[in-house]
């Protein structure tokens, strides 16, 4: 039997490739784009220099893209649509940055190269942003491109063990007839929570029409704890320790709540982990104050950028009498961010901070292309159908993440 090449993929604000790891060995790059040096060099260390195009997504033409890829994945800035960034929208200079990869959809069809399949990740504000406008306006960029489309709201705590809920817009070509097995009638709960059933309810009704409630089947098994994915290098757990004056502030911003929950889990023995932020509160007295919030449920709160608009997060180690604070290390981020430990980050620790807060997570991306991508391109492929372009590859087998849940 001759070898057929894998699925390929284009990925659009590439970032340091997590998509690209998600996707794994099945797929291949046929192009990659992102305009951050720093993040582009740690793509290059990682993926090497064959792929990938630094610069402006807006100076690229079609010219630039090479084959026809199966997928064009596109994680575009969410700055101007996250509840804690400016809120212009897709009006936003960064986040507006999505109707530049629009065009080149549109160039790419116009050379009837349209990849088959798209998919869209940003912050679950995209739905409510602008009075639900935002939204409308990219599923309007689907259907004007040819594409029906369907909306996710995937939590990476399925995967890993921090709460990051994202959204996700899958949109196949409108000559590809997606089998009835990944389409529902109806939304399902796990992956079409209320607000996104409401965002889509508000669509025009000729947008409605092009909307498809994608079914995914859920995660097998159960993912790791926080626990489990701490660092066990001394050098890097060192850095990271606030010492005991600073872990005695910190303890000192929580509510009598929350201290009286410390002093249980020291009574109870034994070690627990937590995840710490600081934020501004106000009081019974209307007075502004930060407080320090912990939570002992396993998960890390959803990791942000080191100049994301909130303060950074802080583990808390409790054990028996002891109770250290410090910060997560670099290789701890890549870890809830599903990043195996082979995945090299950048030396500079707020580098590395960046580029992790600012991903999407690899086995999110994983789940998607194994329930649903895969399956929509092996629905095509056993169809025969006339508009294939070439010849899919048959699905090799994948390692799994240890952080997969798989």
């Amino acid at each position: 039997m001759v070898a057929r090449s894998p699925r390929s993929f284009y990925e659009f604000f590439a970032g340091g490739g997590m998509a690209r790891v998600g996707l794994g060995p099945d797929w291949s790059c046929l192009f990659a784009n992102d305009m951050d040096a720093k993040k582009a060099a740690a793509y290059r260390v990682n993926f090497g220099e064959d792929d990938l195009v630094e610069g402006d997504i807006a100076s690229l033409t079609g010219d630039d893209l090479p084959g026809t890829a199966d997928l064009a994945w596109a994680s575009f800035p969410c700055q101007d649509l996250s509840l804690a960034g400016l809120g212009g929208g897709l009006e936003g200079a960064r986040s507006g940055t999505v109707f530049a990869f629009w065009r080149l959809i549109r160039d790419l069809a116009d050379e009837g190269r349209a990849p088959r399949l798209i998919a869209l990740e940003n912050v679950c504000g995209a739905l409510t942003s602008r009075g639900g406008g935002d939204f409308a306006r990219l599923c309007q960029a689907f259907v004007e491109a040819g594409y029906g489309f369907g909306a996710l709201v995937i939590d990476a705590r399925r995967f890993t063990p921090q709460s990051r809920p994202r959204l996700f817009l899958v949109g196949a070509r409108d000559d590809l007839e997606p089998p009835a097995t990944l389409v529902g009638d109806t939304p399902e709960a796990m992956f079409h929570p209320p607000a996104l059933t409401r965002a889509v309810t508000g669509l025009p009704v000729e947008l409605r029409q092009a909307h498809r409630w994608w079914r995914l089947e859920p995660p097998r098994g159960r993912g790791p704890s926080l626990a489990d994915i701490l660092d066990l290098d001394d050098a890097a757990l060192a850095r990271s320790r606030l010492g005991a004056s600073r872990t005695a502030r910190l303890i000192a911003l929580m509510s009598e709540t929350q201290r009286r929950r410390l002093a249980t889990l020291q009574a109870q023995g034994g070690r627990h982990v937590g995840a710490v932020f600081r934020r501004t509160r106000r009081g019974p007295d209307g007075i502004a104050r930060q407080r320090a919030e912990a939570r002992f449920d396993g998960l890390a709160g959803c990791l942000r950028t080191p100049g994301g608009g909130s303060s950074r997060q802080l583990l808390l180690e409790v054990e028996g009498p002891r109770i250290d604070a410090r910060r997560l290390t670099p290789r701890e981020t890549a870890r809830l961010m599903g990043l195996p430990d082979s995945y090299r980050l950048p030396a500079r620790e707020a580098d590395a901070l960046h580029l992790t807060g600012d991903g999407v997570a690899a086995p999110v991306v994983a789940h998607l292309a194994r329930g649903l991508f895969e399956p929509l391109l092996e629905a095509v492929t056993a169809g025969d159908r006339a508009v294939r372009p070439r010849d899919l590859a048959p699905a090799f087998v994948r390692e799994p993440s240890p952080l997969a849940g798989a």
